[in-house]
């Protein structure tokens, strides 16, 4: 090799080196991940009375065909699955092997498939069906063949440069993250912007299973119940709810005008989620009802924050994720669930609205405390040095 090339190439891979790696992992594998386990969830729901019914767990293969069946069956069960086929698809053309990442895409939704179908035997609730199987697969293959046309036109290539220009090889984690917060925002919080409130539900929770049992005596009794947040609290908590995701993409992207763009769409995307939860939850004549005086307050307090860090560093930035994290998580499950706020939640609960099974519950309740582990690991690993915002 020529030595100006050598010198060239040297010089890229040690300016790739020091952006804390090479080629960026794509984010299709954890999110194939995540909508594997929204399928599981789905296809078992819910997960309670699970008997033997003394038949072959394989027997609906050989069963003949339904008599009946609507346009949203074949819908839904093609639909389902497309999204999988896809993701998997795009995970696996890494390696520029088409006809491989095609089978492993339709292989690994077909098994999934498989086992699913298979389990709803053990359900009484649940009917497995031989065409579901074959749907579910056929939806795979569709969305297999989508990624492959996407990567033949050059799509997906320059989605990857688009990428790469914007984030940090290692913002794979937090993209997810990122993605998963608006619809973590759905589920009626009591407090605008307030993830992660599960303090008081868990100590219900625990104190009903081990009820009639000696280990109830063990249980901390707190001397002074849970207080309502006052509205300074209550303005710090939204401001936080806010930053947070801002904080998080900070940690990630590279130039100062790019962090400005995205923390104004995230702001944008907040407030649009949450107005949208409130219609869900009270009707769309409320869906900007919650935008009192503190609320007001702290969406202001969180542009001011957001617009000051703009320049701080990306190690810096995860350090002021994890600390807003601890006083978000800490303030909001120091304060009880009003009455009214209980009562949305059990119409939630009870399936009125669009909530799919309660799973954006589960992503309310979790998503702060999966930021926390992605915080705490991207601090934990080894790097050259805090890196600085391109200008």
């Amino acid at each position: 090799m020529p030595i100006f090339l050598q010198g060239g190439v040297e010089l890229h891979e040690a300016k790739r080196s020091e952006d804390g790696g090479g080629v960026p992992k794509t984010t299709a594998w954890p999110l194939a991940l995540a909508l594997a386990c929204l399928i599981i969830y789905a296809s078992l729901y819910p997960f309670s009375e699970w008997r033997n019914q003394g038949i072959s767990p394989l027997r609906f293969l050989a069963s003949p065909l339904p008599k009946y069946w609507t346009g949203f069956d074949v819908g839904i069960n093609l639909m389902g699955y497309a999204p999988l086929g896809f993701l998997l698809a795009v995970s696996a053309l890494g390696n520029r092997r088409v006809a491989w990442a095609v089978s492993v895409a339709v292989v690994s939704a077909g098994l999934l498939s498989l086992a699913m179908e298979t389990l709803q035997n053990y359900l009484p609730s649940r009917i497995p069906s031989n065409v579901d199987l074959a749907l579910n697969t056929l939806g795979a293959w569709l969305g297999a063949c989508c990624a492959l046309a996407l990567e033949r036109s050059g799509l997906i290539e320059r989605w990857s440069r688009w990428r790469a220009r914007w984030f940090s090889a290692d913002a794979r984690s937090v993209l997810v993250l990122l993605l998963l917060w608006p619809l973590a925002l759905l589920f009626p919080a009591s407090v605008p912007m307030g993830l992660g409130q599960v303090f008081e539900r868990l100590e219900l929770a625990l104190a009903d299973a081990l009820a009639d049992t000696p280990f109830l005596e063990w249980m901390p009794v707190r001397e002074v119940e849970l207080q309502p947040l006052v509205p300074l609290v209550e303005l710090v908590c939204v401001a936080l709810g806010m930053l947070i995701p801002c904080l998080l993409g900070y940690c990630v992207i590279r130039a100062l005008w790019q962090r400005a763009v995205f923390a104004a769409s995230a702001l944008a995307v907040g407030l649009g989620a949450s107005a949208l939860s409130a219609a869900l939850s009270y009707g769309p004549q409320h869906a900007w009802a919650w935008l009192d005086v503190p609320v007001q307050a702290g969406i202001g307090l969180a542009v001011v924050l957001g617009a000051l860090l703009l320049a701080v560093p990306r190690r810096a930035a995860a350090a002021l994720a994890l600390l807003s994290l601890a006083i978000h998580l800490s303030l909001l499950n120091q304060a009880p669930a009003d009455p009214y706020f209980a009562q949305t939640l059990q119409i939630w609960e009870q399936g009125r609205f669009i909530q799919f099974y309660g799973l954006v519950q589960w992503l309310g309740w979790l998503w702060p405390y999966a930021a926390l582990a992605s915080m705490l690991a991207r601090l934990s690993s080894q790097e050259p040095k805090a890196l600085a915002v391109e200008k």
